[in-house]
């Protein structure tokens, strides 16, 4: 077998050893644009009409505008949770089982270099991520803005905030990424899955923990402190006692009369109140910051995994 003939044919053999997880793959994405096509084509007309029905009517039924809500986000709990099934199918599958079965020793030594055999592990299985994730943000991202004015959606939810842009394909990316280091590095099936699956799970919790952080929030005071337009996401919010911030606005509940209720907060020593919040227009900017550290998590995994090869190949 010829060099040139072993390395054009790597693609191809990657595709045909794991065919299986690539129809199971393809299924999925041509099962989730089917449900969001028809959902939108059904349950999205109905819930226009109900909110229709509300402005020229007494009686409101929201049961439809209900029922698209949970469509869209249930399909982005989906959508933002698949990225794990590829770490485990990286680790598992892709890079662990052949190096616990010889097969990638053997294809060592049919002209096919460690590193080029790595790199068509990765490259062949990152283009359909790249593709059939971008579809699926795509068919997402028709569905969300297609929704009916009532249908706010909360984009603030971690689900719906990967669902709706790049940081889907980006997560996916670095699943396969981290869960080939970690085939590479285990050697072995179940641990590999184990590892790459928890990596992924730290991550994905570390920046949701933090997302809030990853661009400047606005803050507002006084009596335009919850003076917001649109769908925001509130951070914080809360009074001041003594001039410094309590993020508590139930501190200090006064009720009665004016004069009463300024006594009162007099008395708890409350000079005002604030709103710490990101606006809807914040989405982009702190879906693309996180959507760069993801992409930078990719290529150090991507890097150390290569590193890693050539140490134990050299």
């Amino acid at each position: 077998m010829s060099t040139t003939g072993a390395v054009g044919g790597l693609p191809w053999t990657v595709l045909r050893v794991h065919r299986t997880a690539l129809i199971v793959w393809g299924s999925f994405v041509v099962a989730v644009v089917a449900f969001l096509v028809g959902a939108m084509g059904v349950t999205a007309d109905a819930a226009r009409a109900e909110a229709f029905r509300c402005l020229h009517s007494d009686s409101c039924d929201v049961t439809a505008t209900l029922e698209y809500s949970a469509v869209l986000r249930y399909t982005a709990t989906v959508l933002s949770h698949c990225f794990y099934a590829v770490a485990a199918w990286a680790g598992a599958a892709l890079i662990a089982r052949e190096l616990e079965s010889g097969t990638a020793r053997l294809a060592w030594t049919q002209s096919v270099s460690p590193v080029r055999w790595l790199a068509a592990k990765l490259a062949v299985p990152a283009l359909l991520i790249t593709l059939s994730g971008t579809v699926l943000v795509v068919a997402y991202r028709w569905s969300w803005s297609n929704r009916p004015a009532r249908v706010i959606g909360d984009w603030p939810a971690t689900a719906v905030f990967v669902a709706r842009g790049p940081a889907m394909v980006a997560y996916a990316l670095c699943a396969l990424a981290v869960g080939a280091l970690a085939g590479l590095a285990l050697r072995r099936s179940l641990p590999a899955l184990s590892v790459s699956f928890a990596v992924m799970l730290v991550l994905s919790q570390c920046l949701d923990r933090y997302r809030a952080d990853l661009w400047p929030t606005i803050t507002r005071t006084g009596a335009a402190a919850y003076d917001q337009s649109g769908p925001v996401w509130q951070v914080e919010s809360g009074v001041f006692v003594h001039g410094k911030r309590v993020p508590d606005p139930s501190y200090g509940n006064c009720e009665g009369t004016t004069s009463e209720a300024k006594r009162c907060l007099t008395e708890h020593g409350v000079t005002g109140q604030y709103s710490v919040y990101h606006p809807d227009s914040h989405f982009w900017p702190l879906h693309l910051v996180e959507t760069g550290i993801v992409l930078a998590v990719t290529a150090v995994a991507t890097a150390a995994a290569f590193r890693l090869l050539r140490r134990r190949t050299a």
